[in-house]
């Protein structure tokens, strides 16, 4: 399955392109309780984020390499992960919410 946005191929599981991050399957379920952990994402992006490390994590390799490249583009890409990640809206590149561990 290829991404209608990017061209390039996905996972057909997938719910959100890994490399542009638009959703590609607005049919497919987003599974709970199957995204990355919410406190390692968190701590990864705080302390790390703008090697973008916290990217890696989720599966957003391609995004990733881009932060280590452009520094967490100068800090704000970083800002604005930690701000998604706090709020709970930032997604693993399968399109599954952080989920928080207790």
């Amino acid at each position: 399955m290829h991404c209608t946005n990017c061209g390039k191929e996905v996972d057909p599981k997938a719910v959100i392109c890994p490399s542009c991050g638009v959703q590609i399957n607005q049919n497919a379920p987003i599974v709970e309780g199957e995204g990355k952990d919410w406190l390692t994402a968190l701590l990864l992006c705080l302390f790390i984020g703008p090697l973008g490390i916290h990217r890696f994590y989720t599966g957003h390799t391609v995004i990733g390499i881009i932060q280590i490249l452009t520094v967490g583009g100068c800090g704000i890409w970083t800002l604005i992960d930690l701000i998604q990640i706090i709020t709970g809206s930032f997604r693993d590149a399968n399109g599954n919410p952080l989920v928080k561990k207790n």
